[in-house]
């Protein structure tokens, strides 16, 4: 492993996770993108040190990568997942800043470039039971799934022109301490009996707990096989909706909690109406994270991670009901209302 590390995107949910597994190098760089957040992360430990800037201006990477060496791992974060009102905003943060950042590390000859995707670039799965896996063909969601699927190809493409050696993870919904608000308000709704099933909750989902998400990039920094391909890293199978709500009030229960109302379904029409008015709405560079959120929820978003385990190490150990009460302690301990 490097004993220099670069991560973009340190500040946020996986961020923070993953810098604090990385505290035994010898040097950790982190991009932030506001004062504020620097202190939330030279805390935690000396070797770590921040840089403040916008990952879609050039002059933010060239501080970034001032003085590294080629024994440097980069683990790119940074993203936009729900952008603020505007489309574009995806494309400027995951494309353009994508762009900058490999650029200027592949300048500074770093060792390897590990990019954090996302499930998006493929859509929803054609059926309840089938699992994405490397062999997937595209079938972006949206601006975010368009947005991370051009991204790929810019971290693929420099790879294979032999600019750097790149490793592509591939995560799905995840979850776990160091949580955003919109995290935090679902822990609310699915307490209170307000998070709504579409359909009849069969439809599955991968996951991903947060300390399975940095085990799996810390096994893409270092296997020799990871190199130049892509990789699906959730935990270890899929599960339905209603069971990862009825999980999360289990959770809910164990850490001391009152759990109110019941799983309500909505019909599964419902979220066929809130993709058209998304795609709708994104077609004119608008962006509404409530109706995009609700859309989803009929589909099934699934995917094996088989060949994670088999070719590069992946070992996810953390089990749902054990994760989702860790993210909930996390909550607690700060003083969160769930």
């Amino acid at each position: 492993m490097s004993s220099t590390v670069v991560v973009t995107g340190a500040a946020g949910w996986l961020g923070q996770n993953l810098v604090r597994a990385l505290t035994d190098r010898e040097r950790v760089r982190c991009l932030v993108s506001s004062r504020d957040e620097v202190g939330l992360l030279e805390l935690v430990s000396p070797n770590i040190e921040c840089v403040v800037g916008d990952v879609r201006e050039p002059s933010t990477s060239d501080r970034l990568f001032d003085g590294i060496g080629n024994d440097t791992t980069v683990f790119h974060a940074a993203a936009v997942i729900h952008p603020r009102k505007v489309v574009r905003e995806l494309f400027d943060v995951n494309v353009g800043g994508t762009q900058l950042v490999l650029d200027r590390a592949r300048r500074a000859g770093v060792r390897r470039f590990v990019h954090v995707s996302s499930n998006s670039p493929f859509g929803a799965n054609p059926s309840p039971f089938h699992r994405f896996d490397e062999a997937s063909p595209y079938n972006p969601y949206l601006g975010y799934g368009r947005s991370k699927q051009e991204a790929e190809g810019i971290v693929q493409r420099a790879h294979d022109r032999g600019d750097i050696e790149t490793v592509i993870v591939r995560p799905p919904w995840f979850y776990g301490p160091f949580q955003p608000e919109r995290q935090t308000t679902w822990f609310k709704a699915v307490r209170t009996g307000r998070f709504p099933l579409v359909g009849d909750g069969t439809q599955q989902r991968s996951m991903a707990y947060s300390g399975n998400l940095v085990h799996g990039l810390l096994c893409a920094e270092s296997s020799p096989n990871a190199v130049g391909k892509a990789w699906w890293i959730a935990d270890a199978e899929p599960y339905e909706l209603r069971e990862i709500l009825e999980t999360v009030r289990a959770a809910l229960v164990a850490e001391g909690l009152e759990v109110t109302g019941t799983i309500r379904s909505i019909p599964r029409v419902a979220g066929h109406v809130a993709e058209l008015v998304d795609t709708f709405v994104q077609g004119r560079g608008r962006y509404v994270q409530a109706v995009h959120v609700l859309g989803e929820l009929k589909d099934t978003i699934a995917c094996d991670v088989s060949a994670a385990r088999e070719q590069i190490g992946y070992d996810p150990q953390v089990t749902l009901l054990e994760g989702m009460r860790t993210s909930i302690r996390w909550c607690l301990d700060r003083g969160y209302q769930l």
